[in-house]
């Protein structure tokens, strides 16, 4: 049975691995291009292990190896509630992106994806782009989000962008009684792919939007496009009065001292690991009458567009259709940790829980 609340208790990889019931952890090296990088497979019960590959200026080791594990986890989940036939899985590519990514190195990962003869499907995730996942089809076929020249479903992160748009306007429905988004104060910080796709929705239904990220290149393609975005100190994000929260960066960025600090009514992103440590701030949440959309749920539009591609086939109008259900799963995992009075988190654990175990026992032929 997967752990629900899993706290880490030891610096040993396998520890660590127990600790979140991993399947595997598999360590790439290269030295001719300079690759580092880790795959993290979680859980294959439901099918093959799938989830993009994200690259990052990590501080450490252990801390990419931190990240990969809880980003794989957290495919496990997010699949299953997202009713996809696939477990989860994870890559994080050790570096910086704008200096170090080019041809060679994403083939040569390419082929480590390559070696796990199926067990691991990868896609975009952050600072990998789809001529990214080129390079890498040109040495595995385990690869989905292709661009749609080569039979591929494109880029997932607008997909991404409107499940996150769909659970927010679930959240504002149960905070207010009304799913509109028109006049709401809505910050949304990272203004990567999916945060831009996010804001071009936010903006057409007249929402008061507020961006903030470290790079000024992407601030600046938000704002040339939209002029009435307004840009907000990273620094200063949890000084800002709001009605809704959009985390869209990296993960974390809910614990003990931003809680105490944030001034909204919901919290709904794109972000994966939004809550620094799952049961203590999600309760934290509650307690300070926060409604929160569960980031593995209302993000989970990318996974289904890169799996429907897997399946073949790839209909666009059936995945926007999947998109939408968003809002209802939503509306209904709020309405369940009302009812039992739970953290949403843990709600949709639960149920994400439920369909594994019943699911996997049906594979399984127990």
């Amino acid at each position: 049975m997967i752990d629900t609340q899993p706290e880490v208790k030891s610096t040993s990889v396998f520890d660590q691995m127990a600790n979140l019931e991993h399947e595997q952890v598999v360590f790439c090296r290269d030295e001719a291009t300079g690759l580092k990088a880790i795959i993290a497979i979680h859980n294959t019960v439901l099918g093959p292990s799938m989830g993009g590959t994200r690259m990052w200026n990590y501080a450490s080791d252990e801390e990419a190896l931190k990240d990969v594990l809880r980003l794989s986890r957290g495919m496990t989940f997010k699949s299953a509630l997202a009713g996809l036939n696939i477990g989860g899985g994870k890559a994080v590519i050790i570096g910086d992106a704008r200096k170090m990514k080019n041809e060679p190195l994403m083939r040569r990962f390419g082929k480590f994806v390559n070696s796990l003869n199926g067990k691991y499907y990868t896609a975009e995730d952050m600072n990998i782009t789809m001529r990214d996942i080129e390079y890498m089809s040109m040495e595995t076929p385990y690869v989905v989000g292709k661009p749609e020249y080569m039979g591929g479903s494109g880029d997932p992160s607008p997909m991404t962008a409107y499940g996150v748009y769909m659970g927010m306007k679930a959240g504002a429905k149960k905070a207010y009684g009304l799913d509109s988004l028109g006049g709401k104060n809505i910050l949304v910080q990272g203004a990567g792919q999916v945060g831009k796709y996010l804001v071009d929705h936010l903006i057409e239904e007249n929402a008061n939007v507020f961006v903030a990220d470290i790079f000024e290149d992407k601030i600046k393609a938000i704002t040339d496009k939209h002029s009435k975005v307004s840009v907000v100190d990273p620094n200063k994000v949890f000084q800002m009065e709001m009605d809704i929260y959009a985390p869209c960066a990296m993960g974390a960025t809910l614990n003990d001292e931003t809680i105490s600090e944030l001034k909204c009514a919901v919290v709904a992103g794109a972000a994966n690991n939004q809550l620094a440590t799952e049961e203590k701030h999600s309760a934290m949440l509650n307690d300070h009458g926060i409604i929160y959309c569960p980031d593995f749920l209302i993000n989970s539009g990318g996974i289904a567009n890169v799996y429907h591609e897997y399946l073949g086939n790839y209909n666009k109008d059936r995945v926007i259709a999947s998109t939408e259900h968003i809002y209802e799963v939503c509306l209904d995992v709020l309405n369940h940790a009302d009812d039992h009075k739970i953290g949403s988190h843990e709600a949709a654990l639960e149920l994400a829980l439920k369909r594994i175990e019943t699911v996997g026992k049906v594979k399984l032929g127990e």
